[in-house]
C-alpha cells in the first residue's frame, strides 16, 4: 500500500509585485549583443565588398573587425544600462527605450562629422540602427513597465 502526499503551494503576495515581474536582462542582452555584433560585421563586410570604403577624410579606414568589437562593447554598455534602470528607474522600460533612442541618434554624429563620404556615412548610420533594432527591443522586453 502506498500513500501519496499532495503538496499545494500558495502564491505569496510578493509574487505579484512589480519588482518580481522584472526578468533578468543580462543573458538575453549578451545574446542580443553577440547577434548584433555578428550582423553588423557581416553587413560591413558585404558593404566593403560592394565598394563602401569606411575611410574618413584623412584616409583612415575602419577595419571590418572593428565593427564586431565596437558593436559588442556598446551593446554591452546598453545591457548594463538596462540592468541599472531595472533596479533604479521608476519606469524601467520606457526610460531605457527613450535613453537608447537618444544614444543611438547621438551615435550618428561621428558618422556625419568625421568626413566620411555619403555612402560610408549612410552605411554606418544604417549599421548603428540595425544594431539598435536587435538589442533595444530584446532588452526592453525584459524590463517591467513600472517598479
Amino acid at each position: 500500500m502506498s500513500t501519496t502526499t499532495q503538496v499545494t503551494t500558495h502564491p505569496t503576495a510578493a509574487a505579484h509585485t512589480p519588482a518580481t515581474q522584472r526578468q533578468p536582462v543580462w543573458k538575453h542582452g549578451v545574446a542580443a549583443a553577440v547577434v548584433a555584433a555578428v550582423t553588423t560585421t557581416v553587413l560591413a563586410a558585404v558593404a566593403s565588398a560592394a565598394g563602401v570604403s569606411f575611410a574618413d577624410s584623412t584616409g583612415e579606414s575602419i577595419p571590418v573587425g572593428a565593427f564586431a568589437q565596437l558593436t559588442l562593447v556598446f551593446s554591452l554598455l546598453g545591457v548594463g544600462m538596462a540592468a541599472a534602470m531595472a533596479r533604479k528607474a521608476r519606469r524601467p522600460r520606457s526610460t531605457f527605450v527613450r535613453t537608447a533612442v537618444v544614444l543611438t541618434a547621438l551615435s550618428f554624429v561621428p558618422d556625419l562629422t568625421f568626413g566620411f563620404d555619403a555612402g560610408s556615412a549612410a552605411t554606418l548610420i544604417t549599421l548603428h540602427t540595425i544594431a539598435a533594432l536587435i538589442v533595444v527591443p530584446t532588452l526592453a522586453g525584459r524590463l517591467s513597465t513600472t517598479r
